[in-house]
């Protein structure tokens, strides 16, 4: 089975991702839920993880600074991170994809759209 961990502060936002991630027609995850980066990095080393999904804004540490800790962390750096975020602006989407993220899609979200991405991140 598949660990993904949904990183974000917002408790409707996650349900709304969990809902997309349950509905992917033949794949089997575990979703794990965190409320910010603090307790990403608190909880990382529990599982192995196949893909993060992470807000920007997040109290404590923000997803670009979750982002540039899996990327350089040697343990973590192969993990694929999709950001889901209100940030809509090209400077946020192109630091967070020179930071290393795979992919980058703004909320509202189609579910459609953030399945295939997900899909995508799973078959690299």
């Amino acid at each position: 089975m598949k660990s993904i961990l949904i990183v974000e502060d917002s408790a409707m936002t996650r349900a709304m991702i969990r809902t997309a991630l349950e509905n992917i027609d033949d794949c089997e995850v575990e979703i794990i839920e965190v409320e910010s980066g603090f307790e990403a990095l608190r909880i990382l080393p529990s599982r192995e993880f196949r893909l993060i999904l992470t807000d920007i804004n997040m109290p404590d540490i923000n997803g670009l600074e979750l982002i540039n800790f899996v990327k350089s962390n040697p343990t973590y750096r192969n993990i694929p991170l999709i950001i889901v975020t209100t940030e809509c602006r090209e400077e946020d989407r192109n630091r967070g994809m020179a930071l290393g993220a795979f992919a980058y899609i703004t909320k509202p979200f189609e579910p459609e759209a953030l399945q295939k991405l997900v899909q995508k991140a799973l078959e690299e």
